[in-house]
């Protein structure tokens, strides 16, 4: 629908379609000076394409496979996995502070995975009958519980550095 408004220091005119210029349509109230014009677009609902909707339904699919996975643990993996992401995210945090390069998509990925753990956790201890005050306090146990430990990405890069050690110390002791 296309609306145009055309106003003047003295009067205003509004003409849609669907109105013709009445003296009703005229104001004298107007402070804008010029014209107007107004594309109303139809609903969102109208403009989908099937582009979007197909990628829409490949997103649900692999947030369904994702939590087809996480179903699948037990408790005590979905808690050690946790612990892993949120080192991760921790991990992520210092790169960005330390201004190294970084995958902000890594940021939003993680969260959500995390949250999805979360949301299977509640829906256990729904299932099990545990109310919200009970599982508030068993989730503070066990997050006074958790010793700290490094994250995989760090434990990896460790591993990575003795490894080079390693070499380059056999490759010193062979040289002498």
């Amino acid at each position: 629908m296309l609306t145009l408004s055309i106003a003047s220091s003295t009067s205003a005119i509004t003409v849609t379609p669907k109105t013709f210029l009445t003296s009703s349509n005229i104001s004298n109230k107007s402070s804008f000076n010029g014209i107007r014009i107004a594309h109303v677009l139809p609903s969102p609902a109208f403009r989908t394409t099937t582009a979007t909707t197909r990628q829409s339904v490949v997103m649900m699919a692999k947030k369904e496979e994702e939590l087809k996975e996480i179903r699948a643990k037990t408790t005590e993996e979905i808690n050690d996995e946790i612990v892993d992401l949120k080192g991760e995210l921790f991990m992520l945090r210092l790169q960005r502070s330390a201004r190294n390069e970084f995958k902000s998509s890594e940021f939003r990925r993680m969260r959500k995975r995390v949250a999805r753990m979360l949301t299977v956790k509640r829906e256990r201890e729904i299932d099990d009958g545990i109310g919200k005050r009970l599982s508030r306090k068993l989730d503070r146990q066990w997050r006074k519980s958790i010793v700290p430990r490094p994250p995989p990405s760090l434990k990896k890069l460790q591993e990575e550095e003795a490894a080079e050690e390693a070499k380059e110390s056999a490759s010193a002791s062979a040289s002498a």
